[in-house]
Formats: structure tokens, sequence, C-alpha cells
């Protein structure tokens, strides 16, 4: 049970947190606009600003504790796997029957919390980026017209097989930049971490 790595680019909370809305609307570049080129790491762009950084840090107060406690049942159903390894050969054969329906009971019940965790996350994760990704659209559109850019290329999405771009035309850092100006949040002290829910339980042997 991963996360759904379209966590990762609002939050700043491993890699990228968000992928663009497909249907987003970007404005047609005019066609007087001299044809400089430009790449843009959105995901990272989205991260890294004021607003994403503090969307991060809310979303790891609100589901760590959660995580915390699936990550307890984990241990715990690990432990009651151990034990009935290490005694099947020796405890009777109604005990380990019931042993191995009661690990079954937890292994069901915690695939369903770990689910329920995941799309708590993924729709919190759709939430931000519905209020996030047309904000830095409109900077990036502003400044694009403004420098006069008649392509610019988003670098973090798989539909863009960007093979090989020049670190000189990589305007990620200026539109953070121009992002936090209209940002009513200060930058966080720290980047907060990664939520994930624990790894899928081990099938048990019966």
């Amino acid at each position: 049970m991963k996360v759904n790595s379209s966590i990762c680019a609002v939050l700043g909370l491993g890699a990228a947190l968000l992928t663009p809305m497909a249907n987003a609307q970007t404005p047609a570049v005019p066609a007087s606009v001299p044809g400089k080129v430009a790449v843009i790491d959105i995901q990272a762009a989205i991260a890294q600003t004021n607003d994403g950084k503090k969307a991060g840090a809310d979303m790891k107060t609100k589901f760590t504790p959660k995580q915390d406690e699936l990550q307890k049942k984990q241990r715990d159903l690990e432990a009651m796997q151990e034990q009935l390894r290490k005694g099947q050969n020796t405890m009777s054969e109604d005990a380990r029957q019931k042993m191995i329906r009661e690990i079954d009971q937890k292994t069901n019940s915690l695939k369903r919390d770990g689910d329920d965790f995941n799309q708590d996350v993924q729709q919190e994760t759709q939430r931000i980026m519905g209020e996030l990704y047309p904000k830095i659209i409109t900077v990036l559109n502003k400044f694009s017209t403004e420098n006069g850019y008649a392509v610019v290329l988003d670098i973090s999405s798989q539909q863009t097989p960007i093979l090989f771009a020049a670190s000189s035309i990589d305007i990620t850092k200026e539109i953070i930049n121009l992002y936090d100006k209209t940002s009513s949040f200060a930058a966080p002290s720290a980047q907060p971490k990664m939520t994930t829910p624990p790894a899928a339980p081990k099938p048990v042997v019966k």
C-alpha cells in the first residue's frame, strides 16, 4: 500500500507531489511572440512555493496520527505472524487455525484502513492542487508573455518527453519567486517529510 505518487509534489513530502490537471486552460500564445523556449518543473515549483510548503505541513499534521496508527497495526500483525511461524509445529491444530483466522481478519482490516488512508490523502492532494495549480499557471503565463517565450515545456510531466534541457532555460526558480511575492504565507522553517502508510502485510502461510 504505497501512497499514490501524485501526492508527492504539492506536499513537498518526497520527490514531487501533483500532476497538472488535464483540463486546465492555458491561453494561446500570439503568433507574433518570438520563438524563445523554456522548461519548468511544475511539480517542484508548486511544492517549493510558500503555499505548497504550507499545504505540505498541514497535510503532515492532519495525516500523521492515522499513519502512526497504521504502522502500529502493521507491527502487531507482523509480531503475530512471527508467533505463528515459530509455534505452529508445537501448538494444537485448533489454536493454530484460530490464530490463522485472527491474522486473516487483521490483514484484511489493515488493507481496508490503508486503502482508506490512501484515498483520503489523494482527495486532499487533489483539493490542494485545484487551488494552487491555476495560481501558478497564472504567474507562468504572465512571466512567459512579458519575457517573450513562445513555448514553456513541463519537464515533470510524463506526457512531455524531454530528453535534454539546458539549465539556462529552466525558469522553475523564477516562477517560484514570482509566485511567493503574491503569497500570504512565509516559508516554513523546515520541509515536512513524506507521509506514507505501512507496506502491505505479508501473506499467512496456511
